[in-house]
């Protein structure tokens, strides 16, 4: 499932209205870093199209996660403002949307129903990645990697998919 469903299906039409506003988009070419291990970003973002691959600097011929349309990208800085602990490089041309933290974090202060439906879809969207990351480390039943919704969540995916269409057709022409 694409993790962006994860935070869009949570989120109101003026909350989208609102991201699509403040936000814009980066191309980037093959070979090109959106992320680098260790370096402060500034921004979040969700890939509109292409693919990328996430590596640890230490060892960058092996892939952690490849990675495209849908995914999303800086969200764990977000949430605790480190630095990120891997890589992202472009493995062809890619299309990102970016919206930086400042203006997120402000909207925040003044839309507080905003700040909690965001928080709210970014830690289903972690608690589903470590999921995914313990069942594959062997620790999970070989059930917890089916890729399933709850029934909470699906309500949200049809809303989702055309809030994520919304955001693609916005910034076709860009």
């Amino acid at each position: 499932m694409k993790k962006v469903l994860f935070v869009l299906g949570h989120l109101s039409d003026k909350d989208i209205e609102w991201l699509i506003e403040n936000g814009s988009t980066r191309q980037l070419r093959s070979g090109e870093y959106l992320v680098r291990q260790g370096e402060s970003i500034k921004e979040i973002y969700i890939v509109l199209s292409g693919s990328l691959r996430i590596f640890n600097e230490q060892n960058p011929q092996h892939e952690i996660a490849h990675i495209s349309s849908g995914e999303i990208i800086g969200e764990m800085s977000f949430l605790d403002e480190r630095p990120p602990s891997v890589s992202v490089v472009a493995n062809e041309e890619v299309k990102v949307y970016r919206i930086s933290l400042e203006p997120v974090r402000q909207y925040m202060e003044v839309n507080t129903r905003f700040a909690a439906r965001f928080y709210y879809s970014i830690a289903l969207f972690l608690s589903d990645r470590l999921r995914k990351t313990t069942s594959r480390l062997g620790y999970g039943a070989p059930e917890d990697d089916i890729d399933e919704l709850n029934s909470n969540i699906l309500l949200q995916v049809g809303h989702a998919g055309s809030r994520f269409h919304r955001l693609l057709n916005k910034f076709a022409e860009s």
